[in-house]
Parts: C-alpha cells; sequence; structure tokens
C-alpha cells in the first residue's frame, strides 16, 4: 500500500486551511495598528506575513496548473482586512479545486515549465512545500500575536489528526 495518495495530500491541505482559518480568526480581531505594525523579522508586519503567505499558495498552485498567476495583491493604505480574506478565500477556493481533481498518478509529474528552477519538482514535492511554508509563516504569526498578549493556540498537525479521525470514526 502506497501511503503517498491524493486523498492524503487532500487531508494535509484541509490542516493547512483548517489553520489558516484559526489564524485568520485571530487576525481579524486585532487593532490595525497592530496588524500593520513593522517587524524587523521575515517578511514585516502581520498583514505583510499573511499576503506572502497567500500570494505564495497562489503562485505554486497555478504552477502546477499550468496557469499565470494573476498580479500580487497590494495592501492599501486603510485597513484592508475584509480584501484580504476576500482574496484568499478565492485562492484556498482554487487549491481546493485543484486538490479534489487531484489522482494518485499525479502526484509524480513535473507539470512546471518556468522558472526552470523548478521544472525537476514533482507535485507531491510542491504540494508538501506549501504546506511547510504555511507551518513557517503561521508559526512566526502566532509568536507575534503571543507578544502582543494574545492568547494563541498550537498548529500541530497532530491535533487535527486526533480531531478528524475521531470525527470519521463516529460519523
Amino acid at each position: 500500500m502506497c501511503l503517498m495518495n491524493a486523498d492524503a495530500f487532500r487531508h494535509l491541505y484541509a490542516y493547512h486551511f483548517s489553520e489558516n482559518h484559526k489564524l485568520w480568526s485571530l487576525l481579524a480581531r486585532l487593532p490595525y495598528e497592530w496588524f500593520i505594525q513593522d517587524a524587523r523579522y521575515s517578511v514585516g508586519s502581520l498583514r505583510q506575513q499573511v499576503v506572502h503567505l497567500m500570494s505564495v499558495d497562489e503562485v505554486w498552485f497555478c504552477e502546477l496548473r499550468g496557469v499565470e498567476p494573476p498580479p500580487a495583491y497590494q495592501p492599501t493604505a486603510e485597513d484592508d482586512r475584509a480584501a484580504i480574506r476576500a482574496r484568499w478565500d478565492a485562492i484556498e477556493a482554487q487549491m481546493r479545486a485543484y486538490l479534489a481533481q487531484l489522482r494518485d498518478d499525479m502526484l509524480f509529474a513535473r507539470p512546471i515549465v518556468e522558472p526552470a528552477e523548478d521544472r525537476d519538482l514533482m507535485v507531491w514535492q510542491v504540494l508538501i512545500h506549501v504546506v511547510n511554508h504555511g507551518t513557517d509563516h503561521r508559526a512566526q504569526m502566532l509568536r507575534a500575536l503571543h507578544d502582543f498578549g494574545v492568547e494563541t493556540t498550537s498548529q500541530d498537525y497532530i491535533f487535527f489528526a486526533y480531531e478528524t479521525q475521531y470525527a470519521i470514526r463516529n460519523t
């Protein structure tokens, strides 16, 4: 039995999306000044982190689908969290549509043509990278939120697995 299959990746992405939504619920309630406060680590403020995270998800999935990514989201001077959430929801919907069509035989394909450095990447490698990248940036944002005094929770995958296995066993 092959453990790497399309269903396993759909499950992994259910975790990724769930953790993104949990994080957003904290960011949405944050004072706007904290959301845009400059940080001298990684890509900057919490807003910059979110925009970066969603943009990277979008670019990789566009590459997997062989389509040109749209222009990157450009933050505005006012509180644009509703616009960011709407864009992030649209990106997630595109990712879910791709994952819904994902088949086991696609995991070892190398669909990326440009940039040249990504040509040898297999679909499964890109899919793992995107989730890993998301975990990294969520951790950075959770740390920033903690420093602001916001109560955060763990994003450990295992807790998601426990919850979903329990839900599956009891349906």
